[in-house]
């Protein structure tokens, strides 16, 4: 005879203070993300016409798409996390709830992972950016030095 064994999943168990403070984290670094989206617009419609005058046109159009594209998911994740601060009222009540309370967990991991994937690949996508404006203020200065 076989024995089912069963799969546990192990879940840390923060407090809700813990929580609290690491959503207000996710809030904090998504609205200066905000800011620095809008420094980059700003930027790439300041240096347009250079960049139209140089070859990086094709380099720099798919990351304006990238950077476009992680502007409106940027929204919609504050969205998200700002509706699960205002739901954590669930950890703190005195009432046992199992599960609404386990799933507050769930939404607070989902939103980790999300939260930490968008930052990785915005990361990716500023650095990028910032490397084409770069090239395309030095071959500005070049070609000032050359006249």
């Amino acid at each position: 005879m076989k024995s089912k064994t069963q799969k546990g999943t192990f879940r840390e168990w923060f407090s809700a203070e813990e929580l609290h403070e690491e959503s207000k984290k996710w809030c904090s670094e998504l609205k200066f993300a905000m800011d620095e989206q809008k420094f980059l617009n700003q930027m790439i419609k300041d240096y347009t016409l250079d960049i139209l005058d140089s070859d990086m046109f094709n380099t720099a159009q798919p990351l304006v798409e990238s950077l476009k594209k992680s502007e409106s998911e940027l929204i919609k994740i504050f969205k998200r996390v700002q509706l699960h601060e205002n739901q954590l009222e669930i950890m703190v009540d005195d009432v046992d709830q199992n599960k609404m309370e386990n799933a507050y967990l769930d939404t607070h991991s989902e939103l980790a992972k999300e939260v930490a994937g968008y930052f990785s690949q915005y990361r990716e996508a500023k650095t990028k950016i910032f490397d084409v404006v770069s090239k395309v203020i030095k071959r500005k200065k070049q070609k000032r030095l050359l006249n």
